[in-house]
C-alpha cells in the first residue's frame, strides 16, 4: 500500500488543483470559444431562488438569533438530533482542519480512495501521517478515518450498517471517524447523522452543492455537543456571513424546492448518461450532480471537448477517469454538439 504524500515540488500544504479552474482552462486551450461552459464541479447548475437581501445585509455583523436558528434548520434538514450538534462554517473547506486536529494523538490517517485530495491534505496539516486506500478494512487500523460518501468522483456508497461499526471501533480507542457527506441531498444512502451523539464521529455536509451557490461558502459539522463546543470555539463568532444566513435560512426550510430540484437532477442526469452514450461514452458512477466516467480515451474526451470551450474534471494520477457535471439550460446544446464531433 503506498503512502500518500506530495509529489515532487507540492509542498504539503500547498492546495490541490480542483475543478473550476478557468483561468488553468484559458491557458490550456487558448483558442476555445468563449464564454466557457464549466462542467468539471459537482455544483448544481440550478441555484436557490432566494428572497432579495435585506439592505443591511452587507453593513451590519451577521445576525446571532439568525445563526441560531440556521442551526436548527440544518439539524432538521440534515437529520441531526438538535441545533446542539451542529456547526456552521463558511464552507467545509475551512472546517476539515479543525476536524482533523480534533485528536490529540496525532498517529495515522487513512482516507478511503480515490476521493477528494484536500482530506488526505488536511489530515497531513494537522500533523497526522496519511494513508489512502481502497479497503474499508484498512480504515480501523488509523487514529483519524475518512470516508466521503456517496463518493466524490465515483459516487460509491459505502452502507450505513459498515460506517456504524467503524465509528464504533474509532471511538472505542478515542479515535475519530469522518463521513463526508457533501453529496448526500441528492442520494438514497443513509445518512449517519442521527448516530453522532455516541461519539468516534464527525458528519461534514457541503450547502452549496446541492443549491447551487458555491460562492456563498457555508457548510456543516455534525457531531456530539461537545465537539461541536470545540469547533465554534476554533470558528469564533460571526462564522457564517450575513448574506449566507438570509439564503439558506430560506433554502433549508423549502422542502418543495428541495424535493422538485431533486427529480430536475435526476432528468439531468438521465439526459447526460444519453448524450455521453450516444458518443460511445460510458458512465460508471456518480450521483445526480455528477457522473463518472472510466474510458481509455479520457485524455482524448478532455482535449476535445476542451477545444469547444467545454471544461471536464480530469485526474492526472487516473488518466483513464473523468468527471463531468450537468450543464445550464442554455448550454445543453453545446454540450450535445461538442459529443456528436468526438
Amino acid at each position: 500500500m503506498k503512502l500518500a504524500g506530495p509529489e515532487i515540488g507540492e509542498e504539503i500544504g500547498d492546495p490541490i488543483q480542483h475543478g473550476g479552474n478557468l483561468s488553468r482552462a484559458r491557458a490550456l486551450f487558448p483558442h476555445a470559444p468563449e464564454p466557457w461552459v464549466d462542467l468539471s464541479t459537482g455544483i448544481s447548475p440550478h441555484s436557490y431562488p432566494h428572497s432579495p437581501l435585506p439592505d443591511n445585509a452587507f453593513t451590519r455583523l451577521p445576525d446571532v438569533a439568525s445563526a441560531e436558528r440556521l442551526k436548527a434548520l440544518a439539524a432538521a434538514a440534515y437529520g441531526a438530533s438538535s441545533a446542539a450538534h451542529v456547526a456552521a462554517g463558511p464552507g467545509t473547506q475551512i472546517l476539515l482542519p479543525m476536524v482533523a486536529d480534533l485528536i490529540a494523538r496525532k498517529g495515522q490517517a487513512a482516507v478511503l480512495s480515490p476521493t477528494y485530495a484536500e482530506h488526505a491534505r488536511a489530515a497531513r496539516l494537522a500533523g497526522f501521517e496519511v494513508r489512502e486506500t481502497a479497503e474499508l478494512d484498512r480504515l480501523a487500523e488509523a487514529d483519524l478515518a475518512v470516508i466521503v460518501n456517496p463518493n466524490n468522483p465515483t459516487g460509491r456508497i459505502v452502507p450505513r450498517a459498515d460506517l456504524l461499526a467503524l465509528a464504533a471501533i474509532m471511538r472505542a480507542k478515542d479515535g475519530l471517524l469522518v463521513v463526508d457527506e457533501a453529496f448526500m441531498d441528492v442520494s438514497e444512502a443513509s445518512s449517519v447523522t442521527d448516530a453522532v451523539d455516541a461519539g468516534g464521529l464527525v458528519v461534514l455536509r457541503s450547502f452549496g452543492k446541492f443549491y447551487g451557490m458555491a460562492g456563498l461558502r457555508l457548510g456543516f459539522v455534525m457531531s456530539h455537543p461537545e465537539t461541536i463546543t470545540r469547533i465554534e470555539n476554533r470558528l469564533g463568532p460571526w462564522a457564517v456571513s450575513g448574506p449566507a444566513l438570509h439564503v439558506a435560512n430560506e433554502a433549508l426550510g423549502d422542502t418543495a424546492w428541495q424535493n422538485a430540484m431533486r427529480l430536475r437532477l435526476k432528468e439531468d442526469a438521465a439526459r447526460l448518461d444519453a448524450l455521453l452514450g450516444a458518443a460511445g461514452i460510458s458512465v460508471v458512477g456518480g450521483t445526480s450532480l455528477f457522473r463518472f466516467i472510466r474510458d481509455p480515451r479520457a485524455h482524448t474526451v478532455f482535449r476535445r471537448l476542451g477545444e469547444q470551450g467545454i471544461l471536464v474534471r480530469r485526474f492526472e494520477e487516473r488518466p483513464h477517469d473523468l468527471r463531468i457535471g450537468f450543464p445550464g439550460e442554455s448550454d445543453w446544446p453545446r454540450l450535445e454538439g461538442a459529443l456528436k464531433a468526438i
